[in-house]
């Protein structure tokens, strides 16, 4: 039974070994803009929108590709910066804010890691922060409607990607990508007085530039 056991254990680690030295890492960083949009706060004396004005956005992140390279994982960090917003007829107020997300994709190449250009799209989900950086006001404009707070609000992410990736040099790759990072609203940050309601998600819709090195 021993012996069996051995040849089993070898026979396994033979099998896997190709597979081990045929994955291939990345780890890159990118910058672009964000574009969120925004929700409707509703109050029985008048509505607002409350979402962000476009900002910048900046990641980094680790890939692992296995086998040819059309299938992986990325663990990704993104930051963006802007400020909030909340508008009603003709008043609107701003505060300033910033987000952090911490997410796993699953990434799907359509050409392997030898190509010189690979479309690729991905999925996955995390975990988004979002914080306030403004000075709240003792009187804040709408604040009938709701208010903002200099809080950090955590939130669920889902997110999804789509982008190409080119191979300029030996090891370096050029990435154009586009993400949809999607949350619930942040009803902490953005706080709604008694008698407003607010839901849904919010579609944080990001397109940056970047640049890999695989090893």
């Amino acid at each position: 039974m021993k012996h069996f056991l051995s040849l089993m254990f070898l026979a396994l680690a033979a099998a896997a070994t190709p597979a081990a030295f045929a994955q291939k890492w990345e780890v890159g960083i990118g910058a672009g803009g964000s574009f969120l949009t925004s929700e409707t706060i509703t109050n029985p004396a008048g509505n607002a929108d409350a979402g962000r004005d476009p900002g910048l956005a900046v990641s980094a992140w680790l890939d692992n590709n296995i086998g040819s390279g059309v299938f992986g994982g990325e663990l990704r960090y993104d930051h963006e910066a802007g400020d909030l917003k909340l508008s009603s007829g003709g008043t609107t107020v701003k505060f300033a804010s910033q987000s952090n997300a911490v997410h796993y994709d699953v990434v799907v190449n359509f050409a392997s890691s030898e190509s010189a250009v690979r479309p690729f799209i991905e999925g996955g989900a995390g975990v988004k922060w979002y914080t306030g950086t403004g000075t709240e006001q003792v009187y804040q404009p709408l604040s009938n409607i709701a208010v903002f707070s200099d809080v950090k609000d955590l939130r669920a992410l889902v997110s999804v990607g789509a982008g190409l990736k080119f191979n300029i040099a030996k090891s370096v790759l050029l990435r154009l990508e586009v993400h949809d990072y999607l949350t619930p609203f942040p009803n902490q940050l953005i706080a709604p007085m008694p008698g407003s309601s607010v839901g849904g998600w919010l579609n944080d819709f990001v397109a940056e530039v970047g640049i890999g090195y695989a090893f």
